[in-house]
């Protein structure tokens, strides 16, 4: 899956040259805590969160009566050196920037132009989307050996049940021979299709039900 089919195309921003107030009011119209900023020609030139606003606030054990600060350029609080991405970028991938960067969103521009955005929560409704978490269904975890082929051995097991598989991670394990295998199965009672994966010889970390075979 890429960028584009899950970022927001209609993207709210505001020019370089506006107010912190008109940022705040804007912001507060539209329920969100990220605002793009955009120069005269529409060329992303920065980006504004809540907290910059928070932090931009005069303190209030100020002695001296402060400047109103809402009438400086957001360009004065605006972070410049913008993370941004590509419409055609993996959804993966991107995510791991989020994850890298500690950041609650990513604006999407072709050739310096703002075409999009997308924030954690749609990265957090697409994976879940993805890993089909959102459907009823049974997750099982299968401990492999790390070589070729084992997707395909555990999955033909499934598929003797005439079990769907909704999704397949795959996660390493401290010992680099292994690799966890984790299924997530168009059934709510998977322990058929467990007993059959572990009667052809392979662990089954989860679930760990009474009576099956170790």
């Amino acid at each position: 899956m890429i960028v584009e089919q899950i970022m927001k195309k209609n993207v709210i921003k505001i020019l370089n040259t506006a107010t912190i107030k008109e940022a705040v009011e804007l912001m507060d119209k539209n329920r969100f805590r990220h605002l793009p900023v955009v120069n005269e020609i529409d060329e992303l030139v920065g980006i504004i969160s809540d907290r910059d606003i928070r932090d931009a606030r005069p303190s209030v054990f100020d002695t001296e009566e402060p400047l109103d600060y809402l009438t400086n350029p957001v360009s004065k609080i605006m972070v410049a050196d913008v993370i941004t991405a590509h419409p055609l970028d993996f959804v993966e991938d991107v995510s791991s920037i989020f994850y890298e960067h500690n950041i609650g969103c990513l604006p999407i521009e072709v050739d310096y132009k703002l075409v999009g955005i997308i924030t954690e929560t749609d990265i957090l409704h697409t994976l879940v989307q993805l890993m089909g978490a959102h459907q009823p269904s049974s997750q099982i975890e299968v401990r492999v050996e790390n070589v070729a082929g084992m997707l395909a051995e555990i999955a033909t097991i499934i598929k003797k049940r005439n079990i769907n598989i909704t999704s397949v991670l795959v996660y390493p394990c401290e010992d680099l021979q292994h690799k966890v295998l984790v299924f997530r199965l168009q059934t709510m009672d998977p322990r058929g299709v467990i007993a059959d994966i572990e009667n052809s010889g392979y662990k089954v970390l989860w679930p760990n039900l009474p009576g099956m075979t170790t």
